[in-house]
């Protein structure tokens, strides 16, 4: 499973990881992990590779987490994976809902908690 992370803080995209790698065993499957600056980058590389999974931290700057998940499920060949977006405030889940996402979190984000809710978004999408 190819997971895209999304921030422009080194530590918090291996934040990421971490968390987002202890699903891996319960999947059954090798997450193959790659990496993004900002938004932009972002949106870039998930149009070109289409990964299964999208956590993106809200501060991604220059086209931000909101703006990357509103463009690929905007998209002509609409982005059908997940995406989860890592809030700095609680107020702005409005925005992620708005953009798209399949799920957000209020930072700071407890890692049990985010593999939890990603384990069953990626077991939803399978079985659709």
């Amino acid at each position: 499973m190819d997971v895209l992370l999304v921030s422009p803080d080194e530590r918090s995209r291996q934040l990421m990881a971490l968390s987002v790698r202890s699903i891996e065993r319960r999947l059954g499957q090798e997450l193959r992990f790659r990496a993004a600056r900002n938004g932009e980058l972002g949106t870039t590389a998930a149009l070109r590779d289409r990964p299964d999974v999208i956590v993106a931290d809200e501060i991604a700057s220059r086209a931000g987490a909101f703006g990357l998940a509103r463009t690929l499920r905007d998209d002509i060949e609409p982005y059908t994976g997940v995406i989860v977006i890592l809030l700095d405030r609680k107020h702005d889940a409005w925005l992620a809902k708005w953009s798209g996402a399949d799920a957000w979190f209020v930072k700071p984000v407890d890692p049990f908690e985010l593999a939890d809710r990603l384990l069953d978004l990626v077991t939803e999408k399978e079985s659709a």
